[in-house]
């Protein structure tokens, strides 16, 4: 029997199976919990805490037509409702450009954590943070170009929804709706198989020190003959991530007692939304701070989980293809003398502007 290949870290220095890459990203969380999810929590924490923030500015500036449109909904003025809409649509913009870095920052951080995790390497909170913010413009240009990528399908299919709706108007239903399941067949798989070929990217933009467009090219590089392979253990990491939602959410929820509602047609004058959620929320009690809790708890594994997973999936198809383990192997050994990377005295890490082969090239890492 040839010997086992070597494993310096959380997964061998080898071809990975199924088992390998889903292990050696439970391994990951496992070890390197304080960088992976402190610097998650982090990100999660400074996004809730500017949203709630803004949410709260935002009813302070309308609590006066809040107030209206509560105490009388059947005649709610359309100034009130639009200066409403417009605070609230504000904040939500705001809060949708915050979420997309806090996401790059997570997926940078869980990138720069591997790196370190699959060499065996001990992982400085202060280190990973400097290493997967100075990565979070490249992953969040990522985002962005996957989200361009993925959307265009899916504004064709809502185009064709509304020539559908056009087709009902003009009483041509038949065609109608022989289209739309074609439309479905055709835009729903296509907005896959690009998200699916652009997966690796993140972690090309994180490890290889790659640009967004370099990284989305070396993303369908990598994929090209691997797509279902790829495909099937993303899904099932979707599948694991929902199942774990469900048995931490599903108990809190059915526990959770149901909140008195509030008659406004008892009350002899109008109220506002704080008297409102004043008579509601102490209903919920230590359930509904449970079930945050247990949603927290979810999020945080949904967010880092599936980064390594992909990661993970990036870093065997170099094995497969650009002989990566030889690379690892070296720069492992490395890690293990005396002064190596990872230790105040030691050299830059394999893949940095002194290696050969640079960053973004194949059989380096940065």
């Amino acid at each position: 029997m040839p010997p086992p290949p070597p494993k310096p870290g959380v997964i061998p220095l080898a071809p990975l199976g199924v088992d390998h890459i889903l292990g050696g990203a439970f391994a990951t969380m496992r070890r390197y919990a304080k960088p992976l999810f402190g610097l998650t929590f982090l990100g999660v924490a400074i996004l809730a805490g500017l949203t709630l923030g803004l949410d709260y500015l935002a009813y302070l500036s309308v609590k006066t037509q809040l107030d209206r449109i509560i105490a009388a909904p059947r005649s709610v003025d359309w100034t009130d409702l639009r200066t409403v809409l417009i605070a609230f649509g504000a904040v939500w913009v705001v809060g949708m450009v915050v979420s997309l870095v806090a996401s790059s920052f997570v997926q940078a951080s869980s990138a720069a954590t591997l790196h370190d995790a699959v060499l065996g390497r001990r992982a400085q909170v202060g280190a990973v943070w400097k290493r997967a913010w100075s990565r979070t413009p490249s992953v969040l240009g990522v985002t962005l170009l996957l989200g361009l990528v993925v959307v265009v399908p899916l504004v064709l299919l809502v185009v064709l929804f509304g020539l559908l709706l056009a087709a009902i108007a003009s009483k041509a239903p038949l065609v109608a709706f022989s289209l739309f399941p074609l439309v479905m067949l055709l835009a729903i798989p296509l907005a896959v198989w690009l998200f699916v070929r652009f997966s690796f990217a993140p972690a090309a933009a994180v490890l290889e020190g790659a640009s967004p467009v370099t990284a989305m090219r070396r993303s369908a590089r990598l994929v090209r003959g691997a797509w279902w392979r790829t495909f099937g253990i993303l899904l099932l990491g979707g599948l694991i991530t929902l199942i774990v939602s469900l048995v931490v959410n599903v108990p809190f929820q059915l526990a959770m007692p149901t909140p008195q509602p509030y008659d406004l047609s008892s009350a002899q004058e109008p109220v506002s939304v704080t008297e409102v959620y004043a008579q509601i929320l102490p209903s919920m009690g230590r359930s509904l701070v449970l079930s945050t809790i247990a949603s927290l708890f979810v999020q945080l594994f949904s967010l880092v989980f599936m980064p390594l997973v992909g990661s993970l999936l990036y870093i065997d198809q170099r094995i497969r293809r650009e002989g990566l383990a030889d690379v690892l192997m070296r720069a492992a050994a490395v890690t293990e003398a005396p002064g190596g990377p990872g230790t105040p005295e030691g050299p830059a890490a394999p893949g940095g502007p002194e290696a050969p082969g640079g960053p973004g090239t194949p059989g380096s890492v940065e």
